[in-house]
């Protein structure tokens, strides 16, 4: 099979896994939600919520105890599933969560991972490009099935995408000092709802999320997220170990300075790589931007709320320099039985007004006729 093409022989090879139980040794940052590993990721994501950092107040809370951001799941295991087609760039497309009860401190995990679809594709920036998806199943120590994760990864040429972004565009991220003044003010602002109960009685269709606010994004930033997740481990680690999984599983990128075989992920740190696959400037993380979602709804359904459903579709790269204002609407309210569903549609938009990712979020509120959540949610869709 030839290296970094997209072939029929590559689709064959990859489409033999489909059901198959996947390897997941390179996608697993944490087994553990220690306290430590709580702090770090709410710390990667830029959530100062009192509930994964202080243990008096969690354990006055309807939770008990301390417990971790929901899309911790992204540090237990990453959700890429993009099995064989070497050499072959992957860009994380999104991830469908459904959660069931809450993540608490010293939760220790088991995954399983299988590859479920492989669409092929074409479009204006990619001749053949490939659409895999993948499904993780988080286990906790007690052997229940605490959360679900259904991730997509398109697999495109390198090289070959023209870029997402028109040139003036990428050059015109400066901003105005009194943008700048009123982005910090929005930031410096965010509204939590904490100890005070939302009911879902209280909730009305078309009711407005309150947004968070993120940028204007940097380096910095990006590295924040490895340093919650790992996300350099995906691409093979460090030294030698980065050279032995190159080696056994054919995937990097070659260095233009250098000659050498160097991490497939340098797009996100390095404008020049970033070109070329396509995205014009170095650029944020899918799951990053997803667990940013998450921040905004855990901030709105305040402690006595819970995030069952958290489905995100990542549509443009959000690049250094951006900034992001993830809002939501409530689209819907239902109830199963005892427990009260509430719909929502979420979006985040950038300083230009342009859509970078869309989706939907299925929140549990406390009813003023029914009582609390109860959770774990299991049999409730």
């Amino acid at each position: 099979m030839a290296w970094g093409e997209i072939t029929d022989e590559a689709l064959a090879a990859a489409a033999e896994l489909i059901g198959q139980p996947l390897r997941r040794t390179r996608m697993q940052w944490i087994e553990t939600a220690t306290k430590d590993a709580i702090k770090h990721f709410a710390w990667g994501i830029g959530d100062d919520n009192p509930l994964w950092f202080d243990t008096d107040y969690a354990e006055t809370s309807p939770a008990g105890s301390l417990i971790a951001p929901p899309c911790i799941l992204y540090a237990i295991d990453s959700t890429i599933v993009a099995p064989k087609l070497p050499g072959v760039q992957w860009i994380y497309a999104g991830t469908d969560f459904t959660w069931y009860d809450h993540i608490r401190m010293d939760d220790s995990f088991r995954v399983e991972a299988e590859l479920t679809k492989q669409e092929e594709k074409s479009g204006r920036r990619f001749s053949r490009w490939v659409l895999q998806t993948g499904e993780v199943r988080y286990y906790t120590q007690a052997g229940e099935l605490i959360a679900t994760a259904v991730g997509h990864c398109a697999r495109t040429p390198r090289g070959e995408g023209a870029s997402s972004e028109k040139d003036e565009d990428v050059k015109s991220l400066r901003y105005e000092p009194e943008e700048l003044i009123e982005i910090e003010r929005q930031v410096l602002n965010e509204t939590r709802r904490g100890a005070d109960p939302l009911y879902w009685e209280d909730v009305t269709v078309g009711d407005t999320v309150p947004p968070v606010v993120k940028g204007p994004l940097s380096i910095a930033d990006i590295l924040a997220w490895y340093s919650a997740t790992q996300g350099a481990l995906h691409y093979g680690g460090a030294h030698g170990d980065a050279l032995r999984y190159r080696k056994r599983h054919d995937d990097y990128h070659i260095n233009p300075t250098t000659g050498a075989k160097d991490a497939a992920g340098r797009g996100h740190l390095e404008a020049a790589t970033a070109r070329d696959v396509g995205m014009g400037a170095a650029y944020d993380v899918g799951p990053q931007r997803i667990s940013w979602a998450q921040h905004m709804l855990c901030n709105w359904i305040g402690d006595h709320g819970f995030l069952h459903k958290l489905s995100v579709s990542v549509r443009l790269p959000n690049l250094v320099g951006d900034t992001i204002w993830w809002r939501g609407t409530v689209t819907a309210k239902r109830e199963e039985g005892a427990v009260k569903f509430v719909d929502i549609e979420v979006e985040a938009r950038n300083q230009k007004d342009r859509s970078s990712a869309i989706g939907t979020a299925v929140v549990t509120l406390p009813s003023r006729a029914d009582g609390p959540v109860s959770l774990p949610l299991k049999q409730h869709s």
